[in-house]
């Protein structure tokens, strides 16, 4: 066997083979979000023939709509490292609230004043978080539970039903072949894109997730940060809350319960790391419609719906074990 040798100091190449065997899997573990996507539309199609019709379609894009919008949202607090338990019940009270202004304040009026329910409950958890220093976990459990608890209150415990036929009509309604909701997905995403990609606040809100310290030692008001990504938080939440009124027709105080699960694992299989830093807007949307497939799909083969609630939780499992994976790999590289 011939033994590779150099002279002292300089260093080995290492072979050709190695080095595109390694780069090969780097590359697949990088866009391992869409190759789940692209298996999960194959593996569909071998388990129902309903699947690919465009019924379906349509009903799996207007289900991925708050799902991904709340994503969107929901990215940028991991992002910092932190967590976001509310928001499924901001999507509740965000609905009531609108159900309930519409015939005092007309339609404009109650959207409005859902936009800002929802950013106010963002702007609590925000301040406990950023300028308190309580753990995201803990504030915003608790601000989970005073929000679905106000909603009850408000509402009696009662659904509200709205009569409006522009507002129900948005829910139902198609432009240019697609769901009118998923136009407000694409804006919402083109300006989680923007933020991301074209400003500070998204070059620094990953930096304060990927060192905290050092941003601080560089002189960055990390505060102001955090408690932004929990404003934007709140908004997307009351953006889903609404869009999820215009398809039933009611403001209900039970909407979206255990939708914080769906929402974490949207952006954890979208490849976000729950330690912060790392996450992208892209990839996030891929996570809802990964999600989104995987209830269509089940409920297409009559499974109940608390074993989907079992599936998606071995899929944030799988998803935290493959971050760990890529980490790993590019520890070494």
């Amino acid at each position: 066997m011939t033994e590779i040798t150099s002279a002292p100091g300089v260093p080995v190449a290492a072979p050709a083979s190695r080095w595109s065997r390694e780069r090969i899997v780097s590359l697949l573990l990088d866009q391992s979000t869409l190759i789940v996507f692209v298996a999960m539309l194959v593996i569909a199609a071998m388990l129902t023939d309903r699947f690919y019709t465009f019924e379906n379609f349509t009903n799996i894009m207007r289900q991925c709509v708050p799902l991904g919008v709340v994503s969107l949202g929901l990215l940028f607090v991991i992002l910092t490292g932190g967590i976001d338990l509310s928001v499924g019940s901001l999507m509740a009270i965000v609905s009531v609230v609108v159900a309930l202004s519409i015939p005092t304040y007309g339609l404009f009026g109650a959207l409005i004043l859902g936009l800002l329910t929802g950013t106010f409950f963002g702007a609590i958890s925000g301040v406990l978080v950023a300028y308190f220093r309580i753990a995201p976990f803990i504030a915003t459990l608790a601000v989970m539970t005073i929000a679905r608890g106000a909603g009850l209150i408000i509402s009696k415990g009662q659904p509200e039903f709205i009569n409006d036929d522009g507002f129900n009509d948005f829910g139902i309604a198609s432009f240019l072949g697609l769901p009118t909701t998923v136009y407000v997905l694409l804006i919402c995403f083109a300006v989680a894109l923007f933020l991301y990609k074209k400003t500070v606040f998204g070059r620094l809100v990953i930096s304060i997730g990927s060192n905290e310290i050092a941003t601080r030692f560089a002189g960055i008001r990390v505060e102001r940060y955090k408690f932004g990504v929990y404003l934007i938080s709140g908004f997307a939440c009351a953006v889903a809350g609404i869009i999820a009124s215009t398809r039933t027709g009611v403001g209900s105080p039970i909407l979206a319960i255990g939708f914080e699960l769906d929402a974490i694992a949207a952006v954890v299989v979208g490849g976000a790391s729950l330690a912060g830093g790392r996450g992208r807007v892209f990839n996030t949307i891929i996570g809802a419609l990964i999600l989104s497939v995987i209830s269509n799909v089940m409920n297409l083969l009559n499974i109940p719906g608390y074993h989907q609630q079992v599936v998606k939780g071995i899929i944030i499992v799988l998803a935290v074990l493959l971050e760990s994976l890529k980490l790993r790999l590019s520890s070494r590289s």
